[in-house]
């Protein structure tokens, strides 16, 4: 134990490597993480009392059915945001509108949030594991005034800090501010986060593939043929790959980050543009895997280069080894 850093510790040894003003980034992170925190401890009481469980009666603007979970954490993470006035705006999977804080603090908040405040809230319902993931941006418009829509269309190269906190069999906070990615996992015996993954590296091959197979027959005959490659005996490139697919994207990565593999939510006939969104699910999970040593791609080019044209905006993802994903974009290329 005297040899453990806690993530406070760490922010402070490191904050040479910290984006901008070192306090203002540790305070808005400070806010994530007693979110997360809270948040986790509800979490571990579903199951024991109703007020988290099941549907709420309504839908997001993704058309998807809200769980009591979503709007929860939701109003959790917003309202731990707004407290420590270093933020200008927040745009939430959970909100149709972008959120601006036009009061003082607000208006002088130099950073701008985007949140999927539970990744996978169907899996609480059957134990498995759900996630929060976020990316920090600096603003762009003026100091002293509302945020505005370009604030928020950023592209993800432009993130200064980004991460997930994944609640399962432990609780971990994973982020990066452009300088590795570092992981901590979450006593709650003494409500402390402590450094247990320095510099995570993606390994550059690995053997397992992660999709929802059930799409199958909605996919591009590009992309069933490579389906089919990962399936193929052929002992030179360590194939078959092990088939993996937990059905919660932050779970699913979280696996490729420590295990190496590939990670794919592609488009279909059904989903032209694929599942994920973009600026609060794709950008901030490809930050972390570029700066882990993988590569994350729509299939035609990186996701962070892409630019955003709206809030809610789609787009198929691939995600992982950098060897695996730039087979797969030789496969749609082909």
């Amino acid at each position: 134990m005297n040899n453990l850093i806690t993530l406070g510790e760490f922010i402070i040894k490191n904050q040479g490597d910290f984006p901008y003003a070192k306090g203002e980034f540790s305070s808005l992170l400070s806010a994530i993480r007693l979110a997360a925190k809270v948040l986790n401890s509800q979490i571990n009481k579903a199951g024991l009392v109703d007020d988290l469980m099941g549907h709420i009666g309504s839908v997001n603007v993704q058309g998807e059915d809200q769980k009591k979970l979503d709007v929860y954490a939701n109003e959790l993470f917003v309202k731990a945001l707004k407290a420590r006035h270093q933020v200008c705006g927040i745009a939430s999977e959970e909100e149709e509108k972008t959120i601006t804080f036009e009061n003082e603090e607000g208006l002088n908040g130099k950073y701008i949030v985007l949140i999927d405040p539970i990744d996978g809230s169907s899996n609480i319902e059957v134990n498995v594991s759900i996630g929060t993931v976020f990316a920090i941006y600096r603003r762009i418009s003026p100091i002293g005034t509302p945020a505005t829509k370009a604030d928020f269309l950023q592209p993800g190269r432009k993130q200064v800090a980004a991460g997930y906190v994944i609640y399962g069999s432990s609780t971990m906070l994973v982020f990066t501010s452009g300088n590795g990615v570092n992981g901590f996992t979450y006593d709650p015996s003494i409500g402390v986060f402590y450094l247990s993954h320095r510099n995570i590296q993606m390994p550059k091959s690995g053997a397992i593939y992660s999709i929802n197979e059930g799409n199958y027959p909605y996919f591009s005959h590009k992309m069933q043929s490579y389906i089919e490659y990962c399936k193929e005996h052929d002992p030179g490139t360590n194939r078959p790959y092990s088939g993996r697919y937990i059905g919660s994207m932050i779970s699913d990565l979280h696996r490729t980050f420590l295990k190496g593999g590939i990670y794919m939510y592609p488009g279909s006939t059904k989903a032209p543009e694929g599942k994920l969104r973009l600026l609060y699910e794709c950008n901030p999970m490809a930050f972390l895997i570029e700066e882990a040593g993988g590569r994350a791609s729509n299939g035609t080019m990186p996701i962070l280069d892409i630019q955003p044209t709206e809030v809610h905006q789609r787009t198929p993802f691939f995600g992982g080894s950098e060897n695996m994903v730039r087979q797969l974009e030789k496969s749609l290329a082909t």
